[in-house]
Parts: structure tokens; sequence; C-alpha cells
């Protein structure tokens, strides 16, 4: 080999580098900005949800009962603007705090369950379905942090 196809070769693995280099950072920047993907299956949250209810809540709920719940819980997030309808490669562009409360969700999930005509509920079973929801949300990756009390 002469000194010119060194220099080549050289330069051409150095360009390949550099090439490389760009592109793995523009790409892994680009990662950085987009929203994890959480996938949300409702059979998968309905099953999740009912294993973990107390056994009084599951002889009160059915399971028709419980996705009616869960299903009204995901129109109160789309509501508040957490659920937005393009999620693929969306950037992370929500810069407000907003602090989901249990009681506020309960509430609704109460005043909505007696407009679907599920009257065995009781107040501690609307509860124990919105705390095993939002425990699906963060077994799934769905979830922020929690609010400190400053965001409070």
């Amino acid at each position: 080999m002469d000194g010119v196809t060194i220099a080549f070769s050289v330069l051409a693995a150095l360009a390949s580098f550099v090439i490389a280099a760009v592109v793995i950072g523009r790409e892994a920047r680009r990662l950085d900005s987009v929203a994890p993907r959480a996938v949300y299956d409702l059979d998968q949250a309905i099953e999740f949800v009912a294993d973990r209810l107390p056994a009084e809540t599951q002889a009160r709920l059915t399971f028709d009962e419980l996705r009616v719940l869960l299903k009204l819980h995901m129109r109160w997030i789309h509501d508040k603007g957490l659920q937005p309808a393009d999620v693929i490669d969306r950037p992370q562009d929500i810069t407000d705090v907003i602090v989901l409360g249990e009681e506020t969700l309960t509430a609704y999930l109460l005043g909505k369950a007696e407009e679907s005509r599920i009257e065995v509920l009781d107040d501690v079973d609307v509860v124990h379905v919105v705390r095993a929801h939002l425990a699906y949300f963060e077994m799934i990756g769905a979830v922020g942090p929690s609010a400190s009390s400053n965001d409070l």
C-alpha cells in the first residue's frame, strides 16, 4: 500500500465516524424530547384494577361496571388535556403544572356512575378503583412524578 491509499483509508474512516456521531447525537436529542410511549390496554387495565380491589368492592362491582368507570376516568383525563389525540413521537410540551387529586376524580366518577346507572357502588369502592387505576398508570409508565408541596 502506498501513502495515498493509507491516507485515503484513514480519511474515509474518520469521515464515517464523524457522520455516525452526528446522526446518533441528533437522534438521541430527538428521542430525549419525545414523550415516552405508554400503551394503555383497557382489558389489561380492567384485570389489573380488579385484582387489586378489596373483596367487598369486588363483590359489589361487575367487570362491565368497572369497564365503564375506567372509560369515564380516561374521558376525564382527556378533558383535562392529559390524553392527547396524537401521541406518537409527540414532544413533551406540557409546560403547566397539572395536579390531579384523587378527591376530584372520585367525585367526578361518583356523579358519572350515578348517570350510568351503576347504583350498587359505594363511595369507598370508587376510591379503591381510582387508586388501583392510578397504580396501573404508574405500572405502564404513563404518569409523571408526584407533586411536591411546592406544586400545591
